[in-house]
């Protein structure tokens, strides 16, 4: 988490900098892109990194847990906004978001069986409410939040193998998630840049069971959710 909030200090860092000559953020600034905000409707793309995890509810015994190590994976998409009025935008951000978790399962000796890697490739499809403060100069602080579905390009949905018969971890195809987030816009002269964070929430149970009842991947496991956070750089 330090490193993506890293990645956004020293982004934001880059172009304030490369546009102080202009005096863009100072005291009295050149106003950029005075009327951009006023348009019915506009487009972007978003570059960015995540990092997901999940949440684990068990059934009998909390201390036979699972451990989840999340990797930085990427985010890439495209951004439409559609102005409701001068504070309030409804945004769509269809995205490819790769990612994976490493699972390690208690009461194993050998790591091999301990270890899943559960490598995941989504098609997020959100549907975001965007929040905004008044303008100040070329600044404007905003809030996200809104539900979003996504689909697991990498799910083993329909597999009859199972962590016992083929080492296989299985999950839903189709997730239902609510978001929320904050974020800046900064506008130069060419173009706005907005910097962003979000958390993202599981609706919904995403594990399959294996096929005993009495697995010790599964068996304790009442519920696994995802949980995730999404740190985006959008340009408009």
């Amino acid at each position: 988490m330090k490193k993506l909030f890293l990645y956004i200090l020293l982004f934001t860092g880059l172009f304030s900098h490369a546009q102080f000559g202009t005096n863009v953020f100072g005291k009295n600034p050149i106003i950029n892109l005075e009327n951009f905000d006023k348009q019915r409707v506009h487009w972007g793309y978003f570059l960015g990194f995540n990092s997901y995890d999940f949440k684990f509810d068990y059934i009998k015994d909390p201390k036979v847990d699972v451990q989840v190590k999340g990797t930085t994976g990427f985010n890439v998409g495209l951004v439409g906004n559609l102005r409701i009025f001068e504070f309030l935008d409804l945004r769509f951000e269809p995205g490819l978001y790769y990612t994976q978790r490493n699972l390690t399962f208690s009461g194993f000796e050998d790591k091999f069986d301990a270890l899943r890697e559960v490598k995941s490739t989504y098609i997020h499809f959100p549907v975001l409410l965007k929040f905004s403060s008044k303008r100040t100069g070329n600044i404007r602080p905003y809030l996200l939040g809104g539900v979003s579905r996504s689909l697991n390009l990498s799910s083993n949905e329909q597999a009859k193998d199972d962590n016992i018969t083929g080492q296989r971890f299985r999950m839903n195809k189709w997730t239902n998630n609510y978001e929320l987030g904050v974020g800046i816009d900064l506008y130069f002269e060419y173009f706005k840049f907005s910097p962003s964070i979000r958390g993202v929430f599981s609706f919904d149970d995403e594990l399959i069971r294996d096929n005993t009842t009495d697995s010790p991947y599964t068996g304790n496991i009442g519920s696994m959710k995802t949980r995730g956070v999404f740190v985006n750089f959008t340009f408009h």
